[in-house]
């Protein structure tokens, strides 16, 4: 997690450098800073795919992760009515992000996206503090199990790969660092990079706090028998979890929009230039709430949290958060062999190429073996 954390600090440094690397202009897009760094047609095929591919697969991932989390909430507050199946939960969040869709741009999801931080930080901490309660209590009274999950090799070795993509998810805010960046206003004098670096850097501290704070304490307090999420193992007491949990859903609403964001301009821009469409209120209407539905029927077929977060987080994210700045790097600031910016380059390339490789495997087989005791649209 702490080689991950220090790997993504860098490569997210690049992407805030390379936003303005030409003098005057703006990489305002992913893509375009990839057509740029590998030439018009390549660059955008190299892209675009992956960063498509982050955004669509997080998108997912916070539909089940609101459905569950909902369904959690609604659970532990009204204990009489627990029946009720994961698949309404997931729809009721799929109605909310409908509506939210047709919010313009970036800038008009500000009070969303401050929010969704703030829950974040605080749902985290109610985790942490939680598992540290509930580790205390346990340690009196029962024997913990801190060794792995699997007794084969072949079922440790995957459980490691999946892990690997399960640390490579938490860091996928590359994919829209570039789009966010260009929303502050950039001049000569005030290049935009030194306002948008100031918040990188707070966000990664509190990235740093939420995410080590909950992973050793929740597995201090659970072993090796820890879920996927750890607000899902605490149940008491009753109502600080519920309330825990309805934050993690409040969190994700605000996030689903933020990643949804770049697809749905890809999905208009398609729409009007290549199909013919006037740009306006219906395409919007039309195009997002269709992308909305689609991962709402994946999320809905496929609520794997464990399973969906170490596939996705190897095939999609090492690459567009640990290697592609890298690369691109290398190709447009050319810095001298064996230099610092060299060397931490390749270490990047070469850790995130192995991430991009071994994770998916694990993640795949974590959606089997999850799979075999599954019914759809339970």
């Amino acid at each position: 997690m702490i080689i991950s954390w220090l790997v993504t600090y860098y490569s997210l440094w690049q992407l805030v450098e390379l936003h303005e690397v030409v003098p005057g202009k703006r990489f305002d897009r992913y893509p375009e800073l990839g057509m740029h760094a590998f030439g018009p047609r390549l660059g955008y095929w190299i892209v675009m795919p992956q960063q498509a591919m982050v955004q669509i697969s997080i998108n997912i991932v916070y539909m089940v992760t609101g459905g569950k989390s909902l369904q959690t909430s609604w659970d532990l507050i009204v204990p009489s009515l627990t029946g009720v199946r994961l698949t309404y939960f997931i729809l009721i969040f799929a109605i909310i992000q409908l509506i939210l869709s047709q919010s313009p741009n970036f800038n008009s999801l500000k009070g969303v996206s401050l929010l969704a931080a703030i829950m974040s930080f605080v749902y985290s901490m109610v985790a942490c503090v939680g598992s540290l309660v509930k580790g205390v209590e346990d340690h009196h009274h029962e024997h913990l199990d801190y060794g792995l999950r699997s007794h084969t090799t072949a079922g440790v070795v995957f459980d490691f790969f999946n892990g690997l993509g399960t640390v490579a998810f938490a860091f996928a805010g590359h994919s829209v660092v570039l789009e966010i960046q260009a929303t502050i206003p950039s001049s000569p004098e005030k290049p935009s990079k030194k306002p948008m670096w100031k918040g990188a850097v707070v966000a990664y501290i509190i990235v740093a706090i939420c995410y080590f704070s909950v992973a050793f304490a929740g597995y201090w307090a659970f072993g090796s028998q820890v879920q996927d999420d750890v607000l899902v193992s605490l149940r008491k007491p009753a109502w600080i979890i519920s309330f825990a949990n309805f934050m993690v859903f409040l969190h994700v609403i605000g996030g689903y929009q933020v990643f949804a964001m770049p697809m749905y301009d890809m999905i208009e821009e398609h729409l009007v230039v290549n199909r013919g469409f006037n740009p306006g209120r219906p395409l919007r209407l039309i195009g997002r709430s269709i992308y909305v539905a689609i991962t709402a029927l994946i999320g809905i077929c496929l609520p794997f949290f464990g399973g969906l977060l170490g596939f996705c987080g190897g095939l999609a994210f090492a690459s567009t958060s640990y290697f592609l700045p890298c690369i691109m790097w290398l190709i447009l600031q050319q810095p001298k062999r064996w230099s610092f910016h060299w060397t931490a380059s390749w270490v990047c390339i070469m850790v995130g190429v192995l991430i991009t490789i071994l994770a998916p495997i694990g993640g795949i087989r974590q959606i089997i073996v999850s799979a075999k005791s599954y019914t759809m649209f339970s």
